[in-house]
């Protein structure tokens, strides 16, 4: 049998040397307590990072050799008049293309007014996700899959000893799930799902090639199920809830396998979110119930809090209002008792924006259109810029339960602004609200702004029918 090619020395991985330059900068700060400072320094220049202790400890230890292009920003908004090799990086130049043995680094997306940009940016963007497991080691033999037939066969399958996936692998997958959450957040679902199933597959492969060391395979399996969560969640927003019960149903056993708490926490709580949506409310009670129990040792309220507010969403749809203020007053408790180093990386959204918002779903389908009016307006006053479909979520939400409370008008000029917004985000779910909406405010159609509503609603329905 002919032995492998002798691997050139530009192929060789390089050794990682911790930054040393780096921990001084964080000072007397403990991991979690910097990550935290990275984290408010992006929301003060519009950026998203998902930046946790773990997160800090790869940057230190030297195996984050270069960081991607939104936390370089974040980094010099922090430290001013430093560049990358001031901070112990190595120039960029030197470990791009380096494939699987780097972070994706993909360049950031910009508001762009233009909705054709920003769909080709997408596209784009998507595509690096994809390259990402076909350029070097064994994700190259198991990515190939993502690419046109055409294009697969002009790609080498170089070998690796074994075969297996190792420490790079597992960070390329924990890169794409960051990579696509970000794109999700200000564009939402409908033009990235179907490319984000290539990097699924993709994950799951890598889990099937072979893992020598116990703490690579317990990331993969983690990524693989955080990863197979972010498609579900994709899935969900579009309006395909078979595919994202699908999804779900494979990070649950994924966390199951590799007894995984934290994956478990997170997949019976988007389980809960998704039978909330699909008229299932009582499995949206139990599985919301399944989390907390999952979670309970996990060391961070605000999970539980997030969670607790799954459970009262599926209460109020029963229309069981005691049980349901019982599981809002337990969120709000859980709230106050702050972040902590604990709280999941998948976490970023949940603010007093995201506390609020869900609350008024509650209200609203507890049928108390004036509270949930209040909380709707609270959510989308207090919405980080950067969660683009959040805000529209919420201006939607606000509209529908200000049609509830008896203003057609305001409700007609908050539904205005959410079709605004779904210039620059594809939500199949954000459109069925502004659907229902645009129905019950029909009779109201002799109101100058509720016409107008009605006009720009038409239009833009038929604006998405025809790019079906």
């Amino acid at each position: 049998m002919a032995s492998p090619p002798a691997r050139s020395a530009s192929s060789r991985t390089v050794p990682a040397r911790p930054n040393t330059a780096f921990r001084q900068l964080r000072g007397r700060l403990s991991p979690g307590e910097f990550a935290a400072a990275v984290r408010r320094s992006a929301r003060e220049i519009g950026e998203q990072v998902s930046c946790d202790a773990r997160y800090v400890g790869r940057v230190e230890s030297g195996e984050i050799r270069c960081p991607n292009y939104a936390y370089e920003r974040v980094f010099r908004h922090m430290f001013p008049g430093l560049a990358l090799p001031d901070m112990g990086f190595a120039p960029r130049e030197t470990v791009r293309g380096r494939g699987a043995r780097t972070a994706v680094s993909a360049a950031p997306l910009a508001p762009d007014p233009d909705h054709r940009d920003t769909c080709i940016q997408i596209c784009e963007e998507s595509d690096v996700l994809r390259r990402a497991f076909i350029t070097g080691g064994p994700a190259a033999a198991l990515g190939i899959a993502a690419l046109h037939p055409a294009e697969a066969a002009a790609v080498p399958r170089p070998r690796t000893p074994g075969g297996r996936a190792g420490a790079a692998e597992a960070t390329a997958v924990e890169e794409a799930v960051r990579r696509i959450r970000l794109l999700d957040d200000r564009h939402g679902a409908e033009g990235i799902y179907r490319r984000a199933t290539a990097p699924l597959r993709a994950a799951y492969d890598l889990l099937d090639s072979g893992v020598q060391r116990r703490s690579v395979a317990d990331r993969l399996h983690s990524g693989a199920g955080e990863l197979a969560i972010t498609v579900g969640w994709l899935a969900h927003d579009s309006g395909r809830f078979g595919d994202a019960r699908s999804h779900y149903a494979e990070a649950l056993a994924t966390a199951r396998v590799c007894g995984d708490a934290a994956l478990e926490a997170h997949a019976f709580c988007n389980t809960a979110f998704l039978a909330r949506d699909a008229d299932r409310p009582r499995e949206a009670v139990r599985a919301a119930q399944a989390a907390q129990q999952a979670a309970k040792h996990l060391g961070s309220a605000r999970l539980l809090s997030l969670l607790a507010l799954r459970e009262a969403g599926g209460w109020a749809v029963l229309g069981d209002r005691n049980s349901c203020e019982q599981a809002l007053t337990r969120a709000e408790r859980l709230f106050a008792g702050g972040t902590a180093d604990n709280d999941p990386e998948w976490m970023t959204f949940y603010g007093e924006a995201e506390l609020a918002g869900l609350e008024a779903q509650c209200w609203s389908a507890l049928g108390d259109g004036e509270r949930a009016a209040e909380l709707a307006r609270r959510a989308v006053s207090l919405q980080d810029p950067h969660f683009t479909r959040n805000i529209a979520l919420f201006t939607a939400e606000l509209a529908g339960d200000l049609t509830d409370s008896g203003a057609p008008e305001e409700a007609a000029a908050a539904g205005t602004r959410a079709l605004a917004l779904l210039d620059q985000v594809g939500s199949a779910r954000i459109r069925a609200m502004l659907d229902r909406t645009a129905r019950r405010l029909h009779a109201h159609r002799g109101l100058g702004p509720v016409a107008d509503f009605l006009e720009r609603h038409t239009a833009s329905a038929g604006t998405v029918a025809a790019a079906h």
